[in-house]
């Protein structure tokens, strides 16, 4: 059985997979302090205690990651720990079982807690010399310069879910009304993500001017990654799965004017298959690979 274990943010979420790469146990936790083992608890409990083979853990590509793996003894028995980027993880999980399995050369992006982003380049994860391709939260696509811009990347700034939430609030601050702050009690403090999304879908006018520069932001960096490596299909998580009723057809929209002529009716852009559990099933299925004779 080969673990995978995502972080974004607070959360922890896990799945093991079975010797033919079977999903046979998920798991979730909300505090990254005690999710790593709870959520191992979790799987192996689930999974009928059976061998772990190898355990990977994907998280954003900071200078620490690599730094705070640890050692899993199991039933006496030393398991192997890794570590990959949460973007690596995506699109390896998308090549290997989601809506980029036909493909070789593949974009994964995701928005949430952070923004994060993953290549494959004919078949094979394109992790750059220091092991951080794919930190897409710093591509600037604003020649505004701003605090955040240099503490988090521009991307990360304004797409992250409490960079759309900031936008939104600025707004409100600037005197545009909305009924999004009815939605999160009347408190503008209160105000997540999920509101704006329910507001722009009700047809708040705040809510879609939000949702809308979000689109542009996304359509940016989409475009700048595929001039770059020429992907068959970019495959969109997290946010953008969730509000795809809203937001793909936009992108597709968007991306269309901005990508260069040779590129427009080539590459795909798509939702995940996986869900939320993209991540994690993307790592373990690399444990598996890693432990593969």
């Amino acid at each position: 059985m080969n673990l995978g274990v995502s972080f974004d943010g607070l959360r922890a979420r896990g799945v093991a997979l079975d010797d033919d790469g079977n999903v046979v146990a998920r798991a979730a936790a909300k505090e990254v302090s005690s999710g790593a083992a709870g959520v191992i608890s979790e799987l192996r409990a689930a999974g009928k205690n059976a061998r772990i083979d190898a355990l990977v853990l994907a998280s954003d590509p900071d200078p620490d990651s690599k730094s705070w793996g640890f050692g899993l003894e199991v039933d006496g028995r030393s398991v192997p720990v890794s570590w990959m980027s949460l973007g690596n993880a995506l699109a390896f999980g998308e090549m290997v079982a989601g809506a980029g399995r036909s493909a070789r050369n593949i974009v994964a992006f995701s928005l949430g807690r952070s923004v994060a982003s993953g290549v494959v380049v004919d078949g094979r994860l394109l992790t750059g010399a220091h092991d951080r391709a794919g930190a897409i939260g710093w591509l600037s696509l604003n020649p505004v310069e701003r605090d955040d811009y240099r503490r988090l990347g521009c991307l990360e700034a304004e797409g992250s879910s409490a960079g759309i939430v900031k936008r939104f609030a600025w707004r409100v601050k600037s005197g545009d009304e909305s009924d999004v702050v009815a939605r999160a009690g009347g408190n503008l403090a209160n105000v997540q993500v999920e509101h704006i999304l329910e507001g722009a879908g009700a047809g708040d006018g705040v809510a879609i001017s939000i949702v809308r520069d979000t689109v542009r932001y996304v359509a940016m960096a989409i475009c700048n990654i595929a001039a770059v490596v020429d992907p068959e299909i970019v495959v969109l998580g997290g946010i953008l799965e969730t509000s795809a009723d809203l937001m793909l057809e936009p992108i597709r929209q968007e991306c269309a004017r901005r990508l260069p002529p040779f590129l427009q009716d080539r590459v795909k852009i798509e939702i995940t298959t996986l869900g939320e559990d993209a991540a994690a099933i993307g790592a373990a299925h690399f444990a598996a690979k890693e432990t593969a004779p």
